[in-house]
């Protein structure tokens, strides 16, 4: 067995295994993790009912689905901590969005929402302490003649009384097809029948156990039905997994909680800030960088030509920072190792106090500019709590010097704000180029139009880059030409000589791409240079 002592780490084994259920693990714990789970489906004969749950036609296979983990999902918990937390509006009740979110049915009463809202509240007061997690294998079956699915979650014993379960199902894709709408069924449920309504929206289902009142071996099982017959088998297709190309994938999550007193709840270390930190960075980038869906493979940043990469840390020196603060190339935000690493990954700057002081000044005039994109785009209240989250976990203190891993926040959050308001500068001229189309010279002459490339998935942000692209006619006059051009134009016009190539419209200007990588070893810069097209002229 594979121990490990971070809590976020037996969450994404989680959610490398697609069918897999969470129990708590307390801070200090150690998580054991089965190393014998395998992408392999496996059959066992099974046809004993458990818990106390009549069944008709017992159930002659089961289906045992496991999945790897992708390495590239460190926040995948955290996302779920974050869509809790941010599903309380300002009146103190759940919004509309959360409810979608998390398949409440809206329809006719139902305890779910309560039950949401309480564990959205808790969670926003606790910061998540008090919420352990465990993985578990979990064993599908679907009965002879009436199609209902059961599913079987056998639990390891749990140290805990007293405890608050929540079960909920994160989808790995959303929804597509039509909606659906399910009912669970479990005496380990409280109340023993759920009802939940998908739709394309949803990112989350949330069914409530019933609370622990001890410590032995434990063995769910719930029926799984959907209220309509042509819904049953695209479930059975998103619990089991068994056709191929299937839009849809289920990742269940078995959530403890329980109320902490003041004398044993944990306060988080400095690590767990810095993760915080950048996964509420990575989703402020997400909602703030204008979405586009390139058709093209996602680029390997590996495979590109790069200086020698610099460490980020108490060593940089101040050139360097000094030069990164001031600068306006478009950067990217990378990890290249496991969810586990990433989780615990630390970092500090010791800034020399005009330094620091010219990060603080960048930071606050950037912070405003962002605001005001904000404001402009229409882009959403969640962007702005979000910034104002994100200034709070890199915070300087007014009297005390400023620490190691605050200066080593801010000088990230200055590099992710500067990357937005570049995104939105450039849009800004593109809308302008476009404006101008109706002039016919300007529309076929020789300029710069966007070119937006996916990146490779071990990107926390920008997930998408726009290197820019050439595209025009090479005619007289020349934009941008120079004397070989010049002459070169001139004698196919007069030669009319077929053989010769025409000027051709190229970039002759470019912009290095700053990649932050965070891995094992620390922070690293790489400066991948002439990345971006900044130019065009005829060549």
């Amino acid at each position: 067995m594979l121990a490990v002592e971070v809590f976020c780490y037996g969450v994404l084994m989680l959610y490398m295994t697609r069918l897999c259920v969470a129990l708590h693990v307390l801070h200090g714990q150690q998580l054991a993790l089965d190393p014998t789970v395998t992408g392999d489906h496996h059959t066992l004969s099974s046809t004993k009912a458990g818990d106390g749950l009549p069944i008709k036609n017992a159930p002659t296979e089961t289906t045992v689905s496991h999945h790897h983990i992708p390495h590239n999902a460190p926040c995948f918990v955290d996302d779920i901590f974050a869509a809790l937390r941010e599903g309380v509006g300002s009146d103190g009740e759940l919004t509309n969005g959360s409810m979608t979110l998390f398949g409440i049915c809206t329809a006719f009463h139902n305890s779910s929402s309560s039950d949401l809202l309480e564990l959205a509240k808790e969670t926003s007061r606790s910061q998540r302490n008090g919420f352990m997690m465990h993985p578990a294998g979990v064993p599908v079956a679907e009965e002879d003649e009436s199609g209902t699915l059961m599913l079987t979650f056998d639990l390891p014993q749990s140290s805990l009384s007293n405890a608050k379960p929540v079960l909920i199902w994160a989808f790995e894709s959303p929804l597509s097809g039509g909606d659906l709408d399910v009912t669970f069924t479990s005496q380990s449920l409280q109340p023993n029948t759920q009802s939940v309504c998908i739709s394309g929206e949803t990112q989350y289902i949330l069914l409530t156990g019933r609370t622990s009142e001890d410590n032995i071996h434990q063995k769910w099982r719930i029926s799984v039905e959907a209220k309509s017959p042509d819904m049953k088998q695209r479930l059975k297709y998103a619990l089991i997994g068994e056709k191929s190309g299937s839009n849809i994938s289920l990742i269940p999550l078995l959530l403890f909680y329980v109320e902490l007193t003041t004398d044993t709840r944990h306060v988080s270390g400095s690590s767990s800030r810095t993760f915080s930190f950048l996964c509420e960075m990575k989703r402020f980038l997400g909602d703030l960088l204008p979405q586009e869906h390139p058709q093209s493979p996602p680029l390997q940043l590996d495979s590109l030509q790069s200086l020698p990469p610099l460490k980020i840390g108490l060593s940089s020196s101040e050139i360097l920072l000094a030069g990164l603060i001031n600068s306006t190339a478009p950067t990217v935000f990378s990890f290249s190792s496991r969810g586990s690493i990433f989780q615990g990954h630390h970092g500090e700057l010791a800034l020399s106090p005009p330094l620091l002081e010219e990060l603080k000044e960048r930071l606050q005039q950037t912070v405003v500019q962002i605001q005001e994109v904000i404001r402009a785009e229409d882009i959403g209240h969640r962007a702005t709590e979000r910034l104002k989250r994100l200034k709070e976990l890199s915070v300087f203190p007014k009297k005390e010097p400023a620490a190691g891993e605050s200066q080593y926040c801010a000088f990230l959050l200055l590099k992710a704000l500067q990357t937005v308001a570049r995104a939105y500068e450039v849009q800004r001229g593109l809308r302008a180029t476009r404006a101008d189309l109706h002039n016919p010279v300007r529309s076929n002459s020789c300029g710069l139009k966007s070119l937006t490339v996916s990146l490779e998935k071990h990107v926390i942000g920008p997930n998408n880059a726009n290197i820019n692209n050439c595209h025009g006619s090479c005619t007289f006059p020349l934009l941008n030409g120079n004397n070989h051009a010049v002459i070169l134009n001139s004698h196919i016009e007069n030669t009319e000589d077929v053989d010769e190539r025409a000027p051709c419209c190229v970039p002759v200007a470019y912009e290095a791409l700053e990649v932050v990588d965070l891995n094992e070893h620390g922070t690293y810069l790489s400066i991948k240079p002439d990345m971006v097209a900044q130019k065009c002229g005829c060549r």
